[in-house]
C-alpha cells in the first residue's frame, strides 16, 4: 500500500548538530525536537505494522550532506560527517533511507524522488539543519515538484549572522516557504496529531 507521507530529515549531522566547535547555537534543541518526532514516528509505526497489520503508512528520507576537504568538514565516511539520527535496520517493509547529495537542495539527487514516487508518497514533512540553506532549499525543490510540504517550526535552526539570531533567521524561512503555499506548525503540535490518530501525516488533515 502506498505510504503517503514521508519524513525528510535534513542535514542532521555530527558537525552541524553534536560538535561543540562546530555545531549550531541551538544543537540541543533541535536534536531533543528531533529524537522525540522520530521517537513518536517509530512507535506509531511499530503499533500498526506489529499489533495491527496495517501498513507503516509513511516512510523516512535522510539527508545526508557532503563535500571536498576543501569544501568543508561534511566528506565522506569522517565522523563530522556522520548522522545523529540513524535509519533502522531490519524493518520488514524497509522504510527507512538515506539519501546523499552535494548541494542544498535535497532534490538535486534524483534518487529522492524516485524514492518518493514509488512509495506513493504525496505530502512531506521536514524539519532539519541549516534553516535558511538546505532546509529551505530543500522545501522549494519539493513544491517545485508538486509535493505538499509541512515544515516542523522549533525542529529546524542554523548559525547565526552579522544582522540577524538564529531565531530571526528560522522566522524568515518560515514566511517564505508559508508563502508558496506550505504548511508551518510546531513539531509538538503535528506530533500531538500523529499520536491522537495513531498515523503520521500532515498535521493540517
Amino acid at each position: 500500500m502506498p505510504s503517503k507521507t514521508a519524513i525528510l530529515v535534513v542535514d542532521f549531522q555530527n558537525s552541524l548538530a553534536t560538535d561543540p566547535g562546530t555545531k549550531i547555537p541551538h544543537a540541543a534543541r533541535v536534536c531533543e525536537a528531533g529524537t522525540s518526532i522520530l521517537q513518536v514516528a517509530r512507535q506509531i509505526r511499530d503499533t500498526r505494522v506489529r499489533e495491527h497489520s496495517l501498513p507503516p503508512g509513511f516512510i523516512t528520507v535522510f539527508v545526508q550532506h557532503q563535500e571536498s576537504p576543501e569544501e568543508g568538514l561534511l566528506v565522506f565516511g569522517t565522523d563530522p560527517w556522520g548522522l545523529v539520527f540513524k535509519p533502522r535496520q531490519g524493518l520488514e517493509n524497509g522504510e527507512d533511507f538515506v539519501v546523499a547529495k552535494s548541494v542544498r537542495n535535497a532534490f538535486s539527487n534524483s534518487v529522492l524522488e524516485q524514492i518518493l514516487r514509488e512509495h506513493g508518497v504525496e505530502e512531506l514533512v521536514i524539519f532539519g539543519i541549516q534553516s535558511e540553506c538546505c532546509v529551505e532549499a530543500t522545501c522549494h525543490g519539493a513544491i517545485d515538484a508538486g509535493f505538499a510540504i509541512t515544515l516542523l517550526s522549533g525542529a529546524h535552526s542554523t548559525y547565526p549572522e552579522p544582522e540577524a539570531r538564529p531565531e530571526e533567521i528560522e522566522a524568515q524561512v518560515e514566511a517564505r516557504v508559508r508563502a508558496r503555499g506550505a504548511t508551518v506548525v510546531r513539531w509538538e503540535d503535528a506530533v500531538e496529531v500523529w499520536e491522537k490518530k495513531g498515523q503520521v501525516l500532515g498535521p493540517y488533515q
